[in-house]
């Protein structure tokens, strides 16, 4: 499972001319999930999600997670970051989850989300979105669990 962080003063995604999911200071994930992924792999990201230190304390230090500022997770569904581009000029997404499966995997990760945080938002999975966002920074990580 693939989760590209990030650290953004607001985000928020539209489909069609409606806002379906919106933070203010937070964090934005763009989620990818390849064939391997189970709810353990959800389960290991959130965790991160939750806990990865990117925010600055009084110091100036990344020490701060995004639950320790009490910042909005703002996670989107992104299907592409599971391609293969080491060769070629096209990319291949033959190691992406199927979207069934990868349509519940997501819907699992927001629940879990949302089981264990206040602050979630999400995008809508198979949609045409329209992702908006101010990266502060920029910050951008990308994990790979």
């Amino acid at each position: 499972m693939i989760g590209l962080i990030q650290r953004v003063d607001w985000a928020k995604v539209e489909v069609g001319q409606q806002i379906i999911g919106q933070i203010d200071q937070g964090i934005l994930v763009l989620v990818g999930m390849e064939k391997k992924d189970q709810p353990a792999q959800a389960d290991k990201l959130l965790h991160r999600l939750l806990n990865y230190r990117i925010f600055a304390d009084d110091d100036d230090k990344m020490n701060l997670s995004v639950s320790d500022t009490q910042g909005g997770l703002l996670l989107v569904p992104q299907f592409t970051l599971a391609a293969n581009t080491k060769k070629g000029m096209r990319p291949s997404f033959s190691s992406a989850k199927p979207p069934l499966e990868a349509e519940s995997l997501f819907h699992y990760l927001v629940e879990q989300a949302k089981s264990q945080y206040s602050n979630i938002a999400s995008g809508q999975f198979g949609a045409d979105m329209k992702v908006s966002l101010v990266n502060n920074g920029p910050v951008t990580f990308s994990i790979n669990v």
